[in-house]
């Protein structure tokens, strides 16, 4: 992410490393979270994600490096804050209520027992769609207002952070894009910064305003969702965070590239002659009447999937290519011509 003062950070997180043995978990990891962003940490399994939040909240201590939050050092270079000293509220996967408490009691059980009565539990319940239901115990709620209530609860302090676990996990698909919804509506009403840990793409790019990719204990890129799905840094991040058409490529000019669907425009500058992997995002392919311009190929497949239609379009020389339209009206067997729409993402050639 972008350098800038440490007092527009949350979060600022520095050459991290975790050793566990001889196995690296984080390697020279960095990363800040701006103040009041909603930062996603993305990647798969195994890949350190769950590790770096446990080193922000304090329940592990890195090898190496600096953990700051909010301009104060809390791990590393000789500092060791105890986790409840760091003003960082915690959602679990799980939400962990209190089953003995009734909700109001679970909000407010983070704040000085002066304040539990000063209406900041009521405040959040509302923010969180939940008036009226402070006197429920947590056996009486739903997952997602379970999941609702523990948000609650860690903004409750107003903490400097929250650190969201992979808290949409356990709940189904449709009541998970609400719940998220509502959460990342909250974060921001409360004027809060929150760093949400996950494996799903498509949770990371629709709700969060920066994304950070791990990728084996490392930190691939970072920055604004589309930033990254346009521009990945490299064909094996352009691949996990969407489907994505990769073809052989040679640089004609320092903005041209042609390749077998044709010849295209650059996004970024190549040297002529050099050769290239191109990224096409299925959503750039037009897939026209078999008689008109462009490369031949023939669907094979054709997967409906609401507002759009993704085909499955085999080119000769290519393979299988897919293109995500509009249209609902193609069948398995049409004769088609594919184009490619915009600029296109090349990188040097792997060998």
């Amino acid at each position: 992410m972008t350098a800038s003062s440490p007092s527009t950070h949350a979060l600022d997180v520095a050459d991290v490393t975790v050793r566990f043995g001889a196995v690296a978990a984080l390697d020279g990891v960095s990363l800040t979270v701006p103040t009041g962003s909603f930062t996603a940490l993305l990647g798969p399994s195994g890949c350190g994600k769950t590790t770096l939040l446990r080193v922000v909240a304090g329940f592990l201590t890195p090898t190496s490096g600096r953990v700051t939050i909010a301009g104060r050092p809390v791990a590393g270079h000789g500092h060791r804050v105890a986790p409840d000293r760091r003003g960082v509220g915690v959602v679990p996967q799980d939400g962990s209520l209190f089953p003995h408490l009734d909700v109001r009691a679970n909000v407010a059980f983070g704040l000085p027992r002066a304040r539990r009565r000063d209406g900041r539990a009521d405040e959040l319940l509302d923010l969180l769609g939940l008036g009226g239901m402070g006197a429920r115990m947590p056996h009486e709620l739903s997952g997602g207002q379970q999941q609702r209530v523990a948000l609650a609860r860690a903004l409750a302090p107003r903490p400097a952070l929250v650190l969201l676990d992979e808290p949409f996990s356990a709940l189904d698909a449709g009541l998970r894009v609400a719940v998220r919804d509502d959460v990342r509506a909250a974060v921001a009403a409360d004027g809060a910064t929150a760093l949400l840990v996950t494996h799903d793409q498509e949770e990371a790019l629709s709700t969060a305003d920066r994304v950070a990719v791990l990728r084996a204990g490392r930190l691939v890129q970072a920055g604004a969702p589309r930033e990254l799905y346009r521009s990945p840094v490299d064909a094996e991040l352009a691949g996990f965070l969407g489907t994505a058409v990769l073809l052989p490529g040679t640089v004609t000019g320092h903005s041209a590239v042609e390749t077998p669907l044709g010849r295209h425009e650059l996004d970024v500058p190549g040297r002529p002659g050099s050769e290239v992997e191109v990224l096409v995002r299925p959503e750039d392919l037009r897939a026209g009447d078999g008689d008109g311009t462009g490369t031949a190929g023939v669907v094979e497949g054709v997967r409906f999937s609401g507002p759009d239609t993704v085909l499955t379009v085999r080119v000769a020389g290519l393979g299988l290519v897919a293109v995500r339209e509009r249209s609902i009206h193609r069948r398995p067997g049409d004769r088609v011509r594919l184009q490619v729409h915009g600029p296109v993402r090349a990188w040097p050639r792997r060998t």
